[in-house]
């Protein structure tokens, strides 16, 4: 896995072992960066169920201002801080240990990215209604529908790329 942009483009990310989270593939990667272009620069993003970190170091490399790594497995939060202390990022970001419904809600951001595994249906729906930012996108298989609305946040577009399919929610 690597940084596909930005500052840190091309570096190699340290991954887990397993299949205890499924990373964002580099293509979709590429393409929520895309779709997001200048929109991430000078931002306080949220990558929530972030696995290696891989989408927030994105967002960092591409010109956040900050980033909020929320993540309950030991071994990813493990990934996430060597990821970050090996890129010299560790000042421009926090990681938050924990389940992201309950920690949601207290880290207000422009944009909140949500990537639950995916057999965790209940939580799209959940983390959505705590997403805390104008700009909330939830990364799904392309056979779920996460919904069109959650609170205030309604489904504005969705791109598909092979199984994978992304969400944004803006609020109404």
């Amino acid at each position: 896995m690597r940084v596909i942009g930005g500052e840190f483009r091309s570096r190699r990310l340290k991954s887990i072992e397993g299949r205890a989270t499924r990373p964002t593939p580099d293509r979709l990667r590429e393409t929520l960066f895309d779709v997001l272009g200048p929109r991430v620069v000078g931002v306080v993003f949220v990558d929530a169920y972030a696995g290696t970190g891989a989408v927030g170091i994105e967002a960092l490399s591409r010109g956040a201002g900050r980033c909020v790594f929320i993540e309950n497995g030991r071994r990813a939060l493990e990934a996430i801080r060597g990821n970050l202390r090996t890129l010299g990022i560790e000042g421009r970001a926090s990681v938050v240990a924990g389940k992201v419904v309950a920690a949601l809600g207290r880290h207000p951001a422009d944009i909140v990215f949500l990537d639950p595994p995916y057999e965790m249906e209940a939580d799209y729906a959940a983390a959505l209604e705590q997403a805390n930012a104008p700009l909330a996108i939830a990364q799904h298989s392309v056979r779920f529908d996460p919904g069109e609305e959650h609170g205030e946040l309604r489904r504005v577009r969705s791109l598909r790329q092979g199984d994978n399919a992304l969400s944004f929610y803006e609020p109404v």
